[in-house]
């Protein structure tokens, strides 16, 4: 007999999600993604400076700030046509770097490793074993006995207090976990590693961007970092080294931790290379540019969909602008039609949770008509496909790795999957740690050529403008999309991944790909549906950069003065 299951809010998440699944014998035949809050502050944009509209994006989210002021200056230099002097090109490519890397190893670890690793089992581990199983697994000088012992008497002095904290609400002793208490313990120490690790990276987000979150060194046509080698109060020699030793750092953890825990998992869930698949369009735009006009960059984009892949060389491309949309049929908004995000509309309409109706704060984006799958699965099998030779390096890298833990060969094909996302995340982050060494040093050379230029002023035309600005954020494809007239933003939309990828239904009852991607899954235990946890967080949700806040009821809360 069919019932629906409810999960709310989803946890270890950024914002408020709800998924409702119907089970039909312990399998989940049809799914609903809820956003419960509203954005707005696309409205709050209208009729602002261009110059401003990158702090107010910002705060679209509490963590992934950098990505949002990112996207929105380069919508204003779209518009207007505007070059970017190197210096500052490279500054911004090494913030997102920095930034990506610090939210790749908190995904994994902080948000996502609890659905595999079961903490209750520490207690059993013998940390002289598990060192042995480290060291047969990569050359991480942390795997030693000692600091595993300290893992572990880290967990026994919680279990022995009777307080939980954070662990009090884990499926411990589900079926569906199955390491072995050393694994266990291992992927528990360089959970707590991790957090030193993320930090470092954050770090280099902070000398960059004067603070984090919420950076403050961007403006439309570069940066704001004063450049004087003999200065100590602006970006000289010695905190360029300070950033090449602390990227160093990141990237030993990613190779030697992250990468090789992934793998290991990976090696023990077999399984799960066949579950989460779901929609199997993917879109990515290229990144991390190389130079002022932004003709070449570093990562790639692209499409694959049915009719195969088609690549975006820029991310101005033309199929890329033309194709993307956004429908309101199942979200609680006005409107009857898909519409360009260039004509787009937030205007609310909350209506109540109705499954056949509308459900829920999330647009459904479409490109072509069709849902997309946005984040690093996208970018890792688009550069595959294109040949990419990074993409390609790490993938093998990651391939070797599976195959030497479990004999396993590891095929692209297999990344369709709740594991393939999180492979590719990790992946990704080894590309972005290598690639932050090369940016460093690109910068480091220019300065050296004596260019200390960072800014390039915007000139705005009497006639009115649109732009779109986009990046490859830590989730998947990010665009902002502005419509400038008068000096004036006419309109404002941000088509962001976790709109992507938590779309409702379209028009066309096509699910989005949190949705598609739970059908079929099976469930050991119904009543704890720890199998839709994984799929769901192995797309890294963050449902703050989708929606915005609202009082069901109607209520006004509370009447705030911006700016």
């Amino acid at each position: 007999m069919a019932k629906r299951i409810t999960i709310d809010p989803i946890t270890r998440i950024e914002g408020h999600l709800r998924v409702d699944v119907q089970v039909d014998n312990n399998t989940v035949t049809n799914a609903w993604a809820s956003c419960t809050m509203w954005r707005g502050i696309e409205n709050i944009l209208k009729g602002r400076d261009p110059r401003d509209a990158w702090l107010f994006t910002q705060r679209f989210c509490g963590v992934c700030t950098t990505v949002h002021a990112m996207a929105s200056v380069r919508a204003v230099e779209d518009a207007l046509k505007l070059e970017i002097p190197l210096n500052a090109q490279y500054i911004r490519n090494l913030i997102l770097i920095a930034h990506a890397l610090h939210d790749h190893i908190v995904h994994f670890y902080q948000l996502s490793a609890l659905d595999w690793v079961d903490v209750l089992q520490i207690p059993k581990a013998d940390p002289a074993a598990t060192s042995k199983l480290a060291e047969s697994l990569s050359p991480w000088f942390r795997n030693s006995r000692n600091e595993l012992k300290q893992a572990q008497d880290r967990v026994n002095a919680v279990a022995a207090s009777g307080q939980l904290g954070i662990f009090a609400n884990g499926y411990w002793g589900h079926p569906a976990m199955r390491l072995s208490p050393d694994v266990n313990l291992l992927a528990f120490s360089h959970y707590m590693q991790a957090l030193e690790y993320q930090r470092k990276a954050l770090q280099i987000v902070g000398i960059l961007g004067s603070k984090t979150p919420h950076i403050q060194n961007l403006t439309p046509g570069g940066v704001s970092n004063a450049i004087d080698l003999d200065s100590q109060s602006a970006l000289n020699m010695e905190r360029l080294e300070m950033i090449r030793g602390l990227f160093a750092e990141v990237a030993r953890f990613v190779n030697e931790v992250y990468l090789v825990d992934v793998c290991a998992v990976a090696s023990m869930y077999p399984d799960w290379f066949k579950i989460g698949s779901g929609v199997t369009n993917y879109l990515a735009v290229p990144d991390l540019p190389l130079d002022s006009r932004g003709s070449s960059y570093d990562l790639p984009g692209g499409y694959i969909g049915a009719g195969g892949l088609r690549t975006f060389q820029t991310a101005s491309d033309d199929a890329f602008r033309r194709g993307v949309t956004e429908d309101v049929t199942h979200a609680y908004y006005t409107g009857d039609k898909p519409l360009h995000p260039w004509e787009g509309e937030t205007n609310p309409q909350f209506t109540g949770w109705n499954g056949d109706e509308k459900y829920s704060w999330v647009k459904a984006p479409r490109f072509n008509g069709e849902p997309a799958q946005v984040g690093p699965l996208a970018q890792v099998l688009i550069g595959y496909t294109q040949g990419h030779a990074l993409t390609k390096k790490y993938v093998g890298a990651a391939a070797e790795k599976v195959h030497a833990i479990s004999g396993i060969q590891l095929q692209p094909a297999m990344l369709h999957s709740t594991l393939g996302r999180h492979a590719a995340r990790a992946i990704r982050a080894g590309m972005l740690a290598e690639l932050a060494q090369k940016h460093l040093d690109l910068l480091t050379n220019n300065i050296a050529k004596g260019d200390y230029s960072v800014y390039n002023a915007p000139v705005f035309p009497s006639h009115e403008v649109e732009g779109v600005g986009t990046h490859e954020a830590p989730r998947g494809t990010l665009s902002h999309w502005i419509v400038i007239k008068d000096e004036k933003i006419k309109n404002y939309q941000a088509v962001v991944p976790s709109t992507w990828n938590a779309s409702p239904r379209d028009q066309n009852n096509a699910h989005g790909p949190y949705e598609a991607s739970l059908l079929h899954t099976p469930l050991a235990r119904p009543e704890e549906p720890l199998e839709v946890l994984r799929t769901v967080h192995s797309f890294d949700p963050c449902m703050a950069c989708a929606c915005h806040t609202f009082d069901p009821s109607g209520k006004k809360i509370a009447t705030v003065n911006i700016l």
